[in-house]
């Protein structure tokens, strides 16, 4: 007999699929949206027993069987570009009276630029060291500018290098899912290119181009690239335009191949860094203004430099991926003091209004140029006055892109997404520099807030931490407390450590608390001669 009651439509669960109904699924390390049509909806009560329970089932396989996948990667590209001895004031951008920089200025008003920015020391190689790790480079055990290794020292810096074991941005960039590449100064380590200590590729990039230290013989034509552990031999042309060359090439043929996967490119020019070559024609254009030859040279060297940075972002265009790319610009730290050795005749740089210059502690050493620019995400014309540092690009960068830190790894930076809405950055420990060859007589500096806060160490001048002089710095206590309030005294000019005694005791106390931990938890070396 016909049952003629009327049946209950069955209730189907919230995840029901209807016909052109699109969804999205975040699964590391792709982002994929799916659009599911032509499935069984409405669902009567005969096909609903089956479809059920495998709804759930189907999504997933659906997404991994790429029907209708667009198979997208949302996550950004990312760029740095970093200078070597570029001085604070040496862009148009950040005063220069002469120097024309229009891509700089332009990147600039284009995204975010940044008044208080800083390297993570006052010198090359920890520097770089710094910035690829998010640590301070102490941890590393790079203290100051790497030596080549050829010879056994006293001091155990034939020894320093980047060591194997350190989490770096292009390894984790690369876990995630990321291509990843470098051209440039590497200057992570005392033997270049040479199986006896870790390389770029051992980093995490997976191709790389590059020279232990500066390019040689000069910027102009120079011979000591490396290409993936291949010498190139000469190469016609300047340093900042064979980098941005090799730049240009690698994201042009990635794009070809692999146009849905993201990549990291670390682009790290030689320029202004002695010895300085620059083209005629620019430097030709300098000359009523420049007091010498040599300084109308120098400023050449950083226009040229703002000509490559101006191909690497019209390349970002021409290949509809400018809107995705997050490029990042910087130094390393200050600029040369003219004549401190004998080939710096060629160093003209500007750190005004800043006091000191490269190898100090004092703002020069350290606060550098940097500017963020990204279309998709950045609101243009930005100007960011908190403290930011290259220290914070790690946590910055794996956050966008999704990256796993391992559990145990001790930062040293923060994560800055929030500064491309407005948001105030949050530390959880001060911005600490140690740096035991400084010029200057303190040795240890500190920015917390608006302060800044400067430290003696009763030593000598260090080049390295070792076995045998690990016991005569870990006695030495920090004296002589200077205190500034860089809102009203970029310069640092007055020194307020007598003026509030309450406010000298807690920033004194903070500055010795974290030095302290920072050299507790330094590498130190063993030198191989007794």
């Amino acid at each position: 007999m016909v049952n003629t009651k009327k049946r209950k439509k069955p209730h189907f669960p919230a995840y029901r699929i209807s016909v052109n109904r699109s969804f999205t699924l975040n699964l590391r390390p792709l982002i994929l949206t799916v659009e599911l049509n032509n499935l069984p909806y409405p669902m009567n009560h005969k096909s609903y027993p089956f479809w059920h329970p495998l709804i759930p089932v189907l999504i997933l396989l659906t997404t991994w069987s790429a029907i209708s996948l667009r198979g997208e990667d949302s996550r950004p590209n990312i760029i740095v570009i970093i200078c070597d001895d570029l001085g604070y004031g040496d862009l148009g951008v950040y005063g220069h009276p002469y120097i024309q920089t229009p891509n700089l200025d332009n990147m600039a008003s284009e995204g975010i630029l940044c008044t208080d920015f800083y390297s993570t020391a006052p010198v090359c190689s920890p520097s770089r060291v710094g910035l690829l790790t998010g640590r301070s480079p102490n941890r590393a055990g790079v203290y100051d500018w790497i030596p080549p290794g050829n010879a056994v020292r006293p001091d155990a810096r034939e020894q320093v290098h980047m060591q194997a074991s350190e989490v770096t941005i292009p390894k984790l960039l690369k876990e995630a899912g990321y291509a990843t590449a470098m051209a440039g100064k590497w200057h992570c380590n005392s033997l270049f290119n040479s199986p006896e200590q870790p390389q770029p590729g051992d980093a995490g990039f997976d191709h790389w181009f590059g020279t232990q230290n500066n390019a040689a013989p000069s910027h102009a034509n120079p011979r000591n690239f490396v290409r993936n552990g291949e010498p190139v031999g000469p190469i016609e042309g300047y340093s900042c335009q064979i980098v941005a060359d090799e730049g240009i090439h690698w994201i042009s043929e990635h794009q070809k191949k692999n146009p849905d996967q993201p990549f990291f490119f670390y682009m790290a020019f030689h320029e202004p860094h002695e010895p300085i070559a620059s083209p005629e024609e620019i430097t030709a254009s300098y000359r009523t203004v420049a007091a010498t030859e040599k300084e109308a040279a120098y400023f050449a060297n950083v226009e040229n430099v703002d000509r490559a940075v101006g191909r690497v972002l019209a390349t970002l265009k021409s290949l509809a991926i400018d809107e995705n790319t997050l490029v990042v610009f910087t130094s390393d730290n200050g600029p040369e003091t003219l004549n401190r050795y004998r080939t710096a005749d060629h160093s003209w740089g500007r750190a005004e209004p800043l006091r000191g210059m490269k190898l100090w502690t004092t703002e020069a050493g350290f606060r550098v140029a940097g500017i963020l620019r990204w279309p998709g995400r950045i609101q243009s014309g930005q100007v960011e006055r908190q403290a930011l540092s290259a220290l914070d690009f790690l946590p910055t960068f794996t956050k966008l892109a999704g990256a796993d830190l391992p559990e145990n790894l001790q930062l040293d930076g923060t994560d800055l997404i929030g500064i491309a809405t407005g948001k105030p950055i949050t530390r959880s420990k001060p911005l600490v520099w140690a740096y035991y060859n400084a010029i200057n007589e303190h040795r240890v500096a500190m920015r917390d807030g608006n302060w800044k806060v400067l430290a003696r160490l009763d030593l000598p001048k260090l080049q390295n931490l070792h076995t045998g002089n690990i016991q005569t710095v870990m006695d030495a206590q920090l004296q002589t407390i200077e205190v500034y309030d860089l809102t009203h005294d970029i310069g640092e000019a007055r020194n307020l450590a007598g003026d509030n005694p309450r406010l000298t005791k807690r920033l004194s106390k903070k500055l010795t608390n974290n030095y302290r931990e920072l050299l507790e938890n330094s590498h130190i070396w063993t030198p191989q001669i007794p």
